[in-house]
């Protein structure tokens, strides 16, 4: 078990890619938007923003360079010195044709491979980009797969590190962590591995403290790791991630509200996180210090 944390950095995930604009007003959907929301939750104390693109006419999830390369211009160009931190977990959606007859799949399939799902990493350089570790049921519908076989997430890993971008390794439940440390003993993943623990998604690891405690203690040594949970128990989890040792993920991606029926902008669940870990004697960390610990290179 790590020590209680003393200090620890909040990354705010600021859109996602879920079907969440129907029920939020709140949540940015242009790339204007997603900038200005992701600065002001840096101006709230984030030292990470993570981002996706949506479709500005749809609200839906998308992976346009171009929607990503106006998001981060707007970002560098503010001066806001933030971590900025692009998902690459688009290009990985398998949707069945249903119990009787899974093949041909069906509407909502987005398969890419390995150098497509980096093209906008490989254009904008980030500081970070995620990696997920594994391939899982998600509840977003019966029939849908998130997709990141061994091949795909090993074939990433080493696109990754040959640009010199810092991995995030989206962890969703417990088999992942095996394929991790194989990867940080292949090499692919250089020290000190960055993990994020994606806890409370259905089909995935469960948001108890007990599962929470076992991902921690199977992480690669050194690791350096942020835990979140979904919905009303977010802010709980930025509490509990940092009794474990680890950081703190909160944001519209995961949470659309502040409390029950009030709906939240991300500055206002950066700002909540702030004043919990404060009260717990637990120091911010700036996107310089978040820099230094895990080693990154400021592009662009």
């Amino acid at each position: 078990m790590l020590p209680v944390s003393t200090a620890a950095f909040i990354t705010c995930a600021v859109t996602g890619s879920g079907d969440s604009t129907g029920v939020s007003d709140k949540v940015p959907v242009t790339p204007e938007q997603i900038a200005a929301s992701a600065l002001e939750a840096a101006a709230a104390g984030a030292a990470v923003v993570h981002i996706h693109v949506r479709n500005p006419e749809t609200g839906k999830g998308a992976r346009d360079p171009q929607l990503y390369a106006k998001v981060v211009d707007i970002i560098r160009s503010s001066g806001t010195d933030v971590v900025i931190n692009l998902t690459t977990g688009m290009g990985g959606d398998l949707v069945l044709g249903g119990a009787e007859h899974p093949l041909p799949p069906s509407t909502g399939t987005d398969m890419a491979g390995a150098a497509e799902r980096l093209v906008h990493v490989a254009e904008l350089r980030p500081e970070i980009c995620t990696l997920d570790c594994g391939t899982m049921n998600f509840a977003a519908g019966g029939a849908y797969i998130m997709v990141n076989t061994p091949d795909m997430v090993r074939a990433m890993a080493q696109g990754i590190k040959d640009l010199g971008v810092k991995p995030e390794v989206e962890i969703f439940d417990t088999g992942d962590l095996v394929l991790l440390n194989e990867l940080v003993a292949e090499g692919l993943i250089d020290d000190p591995a960055m993990v994020q623990l994606c806890m409370g998604i259905p089909y995935g690891a469960p948001n108890d403290a007990s599962t929470l405690q076992a991902m921690v203690n199977n992480l690669p040594s050194g690791s350096v790791f942020s835990a979140f949970s979904i919905g009303r128990y977010q802010l709980p989890y930025a509490a509990m991630a940092t009794l474990m040792g680890g950081n703190v993920r909160v944001g519209l991606e995961d949470n659309l509200y502040l409390s029950k029926g009030v709906l939240a902008t991300n500055g206002q669940l950066v700002s909540r996180a702030v004043t919990l870990l404060e009260s717990m004697n637990i120091r911010i960390k700036t996107a310089a210090e978040v820099r230094d610990t895990l080693g990154l290179v400021k592009h662009g």
